[in-house]
């Protein structure tokens, strides 16, 4: 449910507001921190989420995960621990009152120094199930955050400032409501680190077959035990996540490169491209030259496109 703040505008929105002016989103000067601003409602569009701190300043978002929607406003921010397939969307927005937010991305070795500092408390239970979930805005974390946007008005002192300030909001959020979740990652012998590391693999081979075995020996967990707690974090399983993955990269190559279907598909590891054209019309709703004509703008007679599915 959205918070009755999300039409109120935090503290950091002004903040936010005279650094970007357009919709879209811009790289800061500060490293791993992002801007964002929408002035209409978006639906769900498809997006791998790192492990980031998001937070809207005005207005409303969703993530949608494995069926599961998690909504976020000006009172709550949003955490993931794991590089997430997700669709986000937009909610409350408009040119009067634009939705405005930051994305910062996690530093997992900071999480882990903070944590080794023993300056926090013991975990007192176990973690939610996926990567992702919601958590409270603090006074004191907003305030830290205001100080990290603050500090782009005086580049100069971004080498020497940024890193004490980033490590004092690593150090809020693992005093936060959402403190286990982000333990899970940091501690070495755990399973989302496991699991972490077994996503960067994919990341790095997702045109290579899939042997869940090799994959599951190679985080040093049995095979079972590897694919639970891979769909329990992910809320999908291995296989789908290296297909989701797949379909994605193509789509780029589609619309960056210009790349035609059967290329495309054969660039990703898919070995026939009637199966990859099948699973592409399933994840993003339309078959592949419709998708990309339809975001290019351009009209495609849809009688033509029989083929590409069958």
């Amino acid at each position: 449910m959205i918070h009755p703040r999300v039409h109120q505008a935090s503290s950091l929105a002004k903040l936010i507001d005279p650094r970007i002016r357009e919709p879209g989103d811009i790289q800061t000067s500060i490293p791993g921190l992002a801007l964002f601003r929408r002035d209409r409602p978006v639906p769900p569009a498809t997006c791998l989420v790192e492990p980031s701190l998001i937070l809207v300043a005005r207005g409303a978002k969703q993530l949608w995960i494995g069926g599961e929607a998690y909504s976020y406003d000006p009172s709550h921010f949003l955490v993931t621990s794991l590089d997430l397939p997700a669709n986000g969307q937009v909610l409350v927005a408009s040119p009067e009152q634009p939705c405005v937010g930051l994305v910062l991305k996690l530093d997992v070795t900071l999480l882990t120094e903070v944590i080794a500092a023993g300056v926090t408390p013991s975990p007192q239970a176990r973690a939610a199930g996926t990567g992702v979930g919601i958590g409270r805005l603090s006074p004191v974390l907003e305030g830290a955050l205001a100080r990290l946007l603050e500090m782009l008005d005086e580049p100069q002192a971004i080498p020497v400032l940024a890193p004490l300030v980033l490590r004092e909001i690593h150090y809020r959020l693992l005093h936060s409501d959402q403190a286990a979740r982000l333990r899970q990652i940091a501690a070495v012998d755990g399973q989302g680190y496991r699991i972490a590391k077994a996503i960067d693999w994919l990341k790095l081979n997702y045109t290579a077959p899939l042997r869940i075995e090799e994959l599951a020996a190679r985080v040093q967990m049995s095979a079972p035990t590897f694919h639970h707690h891979f769909r329990q974090l992910t809320a999908m399983s291995p296989l789908q996540y290296q297909k989701w993955l797949r379909l994605n990269e193509a789509r780029r190559l589609m619309l960056s490169e210009r790349l035609e279907v059967s290329r495309a598909a054969f660039a990703v590891g898919y070995e026939s491209p009637s199966q990859f054209s099948r699973e592409y019309s399933r994840l993003f709703g339309a078959a592949p030259r419709l998708d990309i004509a339809q975001r290019r703008g351009q009209r495609v007679d849809e009688s033509s496109l029989d083929s590409e599915t069958a």
